[in-house]
């Protein structure tokens, strides 16, 4: 396994808008005073993510997929791979939070389009981490990110519409419900709605908002 390369801790760096820098993935971003913080969610983190993965499959597979992507080494280093592909590309992004040294949750841009100025933004956490506002936080600063680094003009936030917690973050996030797409996914044999939340660039008040 690759050893890590030291981090500094700081925001998210401008160099970020450079697709495929590793300078770009060696970050450390403070979420409030209570000893959380966002990173990157690299390949070589594949054994952190899947015990993460398995402390949170109970509570996040109730909502979310990701729990059944990672299900051993191999799935978890193929899903952390297809993003570092993604960062490359600049088509998508993968953070981790971590509180007091544990990786408890994480948030994504499941797509990144720089030539539309649209994104998907996601999250999980695990039961340790609900409550705390840690994914409304990290939401906020990588949103935050692709507004005023990027120049993208619009985040989209995809939720079932049983999924009340998620909900309510999109609502934090100061993002506008837009409608509802019926029948628009399968998750674990059931047809699910799912409402369409968004935030536009000029609707954005910021990191501290």
């Amino acid at each position: 396994m690759p050893v890590p390369r030291a981090r500094r801790r700081e925001s998210i760096p401008a160099h970020l808008t450079r697709p495929g820098d590793r300078k770009a993935l060696m970050f450390i971003h403070p979420l409030g005073p209570e000893g959380a913080e966002l990173r990157p969610l690299e390949p070589w983190q594949a054994d952190e993510f899947l015990a993460h993965m398995d402390r949170a499959r109970e509570y996040a597979g109730k909502r979310n997929g990701l729990p059944d992507v990672v299900r051993d080494r191999a799935g978890s280093r193929a899903f952390l791979q297809t993003y570092a592909d993604r960062q490359a590309a600049d088509s998508g992004r993968l953070y981790g939070i971590w509180q007091d040294g544990t990786l408890v949750g994480g948030v994504l841009f499941r797509t990144f389009d720089p030539a539309q100025g649209v994104a998907e933004a996601g999250c999980w956490l695990e039961p340790s981490a609900v409550g705390r506002g840690l994914v409304t936080r990290a939401c906020r600063t990588i949103i935050d990110w692709a507004f005023t680094r990027r120049g993208m003009r619009r985040v989209e936030w995809h939720v079932a519409t049983d999924n009340a917690p998620s909900i309510a973050v999109a609502r934090r996030l100061g993002m506008t419900r837009e409608g509802v797409m019926r029948s628009a996914f399968v998750h674990r044999g059931r047809r699910l709605d799912m409402e369409l939340w968004a935030v536009l660039s000029e609707e954005w008040g910021g990191p501290g908002e």
